[in-house]
């Protein structure tokens, strides 16, 4: 028997006992991760040279989640992240921001912040968004590094475990115990293979991240856990040479651009920049594969990354749009035999497919090797498409040359946080001691917002 359980280990999760110790808890603390501990969490890609497919893998699971060891980038305002100032208000979530972020300062962060300065150049760059429809979002960022975010979240769990947090890698969380409308436990076994235990506990925390939204859906769907399908966000990643970037590179690091390019009007946005990054596979349940960039703190690439993100917005009598999201993802999967597809913009505009010897003669080199020239357009709906490319115009208004016919687009880049749970401020959900945080809980996207909503529960969790 636990005080409290936390399933997932991603900063929802890790915030949320993290904050409860620092509170002075001594509730018993137990975590379940389906992947490993920080130490022992590493992709064979960099001595293979391809995937190897690990099961599961090690870039989405295991402690500190997955968005530590993609990017690893702290947005430090209430104006990107998620809607939890939706339901906490911006002024108090800024409060939280600047709280969690001092945590993460306390383990080692970066103390230099970029983008933070309003220059000249930052100026002109907002003119040049207006004039082409788009809205740019000053978001100051601290930059983890994804190397270097390995060090923190090492310094963190070593902290956790001092303080009597037990965590169990390896285990999968398969269903919850419900008494009524009660939550009183788990169900979780051995992820490799062994015995389904029930393990009971007080308060029941899920924070399972992007990679369980679908198995959280289904979770609120079999006990009729109050939720609505929110927007599915499917895109692309783009590359292109640093030097097209590098003045938004110097004066934002990271530019979040917002657009409602016709005909459709659907929000399209540029998320997770990186500035001398790599563009990265990751692997979902089944066998999905999907793109995803990395950028480190000391090893630099000549290109620069960005993904671009169709929201869909879906009504009756539609509901599965994580499913909907799946299947684009599956069909682009089959394409490309199980790997990740590439295409130049230029072949996209003529109507053809990219060919590698295309590839290896052009000025922008994939920093993803394994990455399949085909043609992207075979799988990708014509309305998240057609957005795409009035979106990737709409920005080469702003930066010259982003949508230059070597411009590399790769795909599928999805994120899977569409299901909304229902719940007030203080994160009570209709099923008692039941909480759910996190990119999963669809109230967050990223590492800071999911930080934050755990600070919020183990607040709450400490005082109880």
């Amino acid at each position: 028997m636990y005080d409290t359980i936390i399933v997932g280990c991603g900063p929802a999760g890790i915030f949320t006992a993290l904050e409860m110790i620092k509170r002075g808890s001594e509730k018993k603390i137990l975590m379940l991760e389906k992947g490993q501990s920080v130490e022992r969490r590493y992709c064979p890609k960099a001595k293979t040279g391809h995937c190897v497919h690990c099961d599961p893998c090690a870039i989405t699971t295991g402690f500190s989640g997955a968005g530590a060891f993609s990017d690893g980038k702290l947005s430090l305002s209430s104006s990107v992240g998620g809607a939890l100032p939706e339901l906490l208000g911006y002024e108090e979530v800024d409060q939280l921001i600047a709280y969690t972020d001092s945590i993460y300062l306390s383990f080692g962060a970066d103390p230099e912040v970029e983008g933070a300065k309003e220059t000249p150049e930052k100026r002109e760059i907002r003119r040049k968004a207006i004039e082409a429809g788009l809205q740019l979002v000053d978001c100051p960022i601290r930059h983890l590094g994804t190397e270097k975010a390995r060090d923190l979240y090492l310094a963190i769990e070593k902290y956790l475990v001092a303080h009597g947090v037990e965590i169990r890698y390896g285990y999968e969380c398969n269903d919850v115990i419900l008494d009524g409308k009660k939550c009183v436990g788990v169900r979780a076994k051995p992820y490799h293979g062994g015995e389904e235990e029930e393990i009971l506990g007080h308060d029941i925390v899920i924070a399972a991240g992007r990679r369980g939204a679908d198995w959280l859906e289904k979770i609120c769907a079999k006990y009729d856990i109050a939720h609505a399908p929110g927007p599915v966000d499917v895109g692309v990643r783009v590359e292109v040479r640093n030097e097209v970037m590098e003045e938004l590179n110097r004066n934002l690091y990271e530019a979040k651009l917002i657009g409602y390019p016709g005909p459709f009007k659907d929000k399209v946005r540029t998320f997770c920049q990186n500035p001398g990054g790599f563009v990265a596979q990751e692997n979902y349940d089944g066998g999905l594969a999907v793109v995803n960039g990395h950028s480190y703190k000391e090893t630099k690439s000549p290109n620069t990354n960005v993904s671009i993100l169709c929201s869909h917005n879906f009504r009756e009598p539609f509901n599965q749009p994580i499913l909907y999201a799946q299947k684009i993802g599956e069909l682009t999967n089959m394409l490309g035999n199980g790997q990740i597809l590439v295409q130049r913009f230029g072949d996209i505009l003529d109507g053809k497919r990219t060919w590698q010897g295309e590839l290896s003669r052009s000025n922008v080199k994939p920093t993803l090797p394994d990455a399949v020239a085909g043609d992207i357009t075979a799988a990708m709906p014509y309305r998240t498409m057609t957005d795409i490319i009035a979106f990737l115009k709409a920005v080469d208004h702003v930066v010259p040359g982003f949508a230059s016919p070597e411009t590399l687009l790769y795909s599928p880049e999805i994120k899977f946080y569409s299901n909304r749970i229902k719940m007030d401020k203080s994160l009570t959900t209709n099923v008692a001691n039941l909480f759910c945080l996190g990119d999963s809980s669809g109230w967050t996207r990223g590492l800071m917002m999911a930080s934050v909503m755990g600070v919020v529960l183990g607040k709450r969790l400490a005082e109880e």
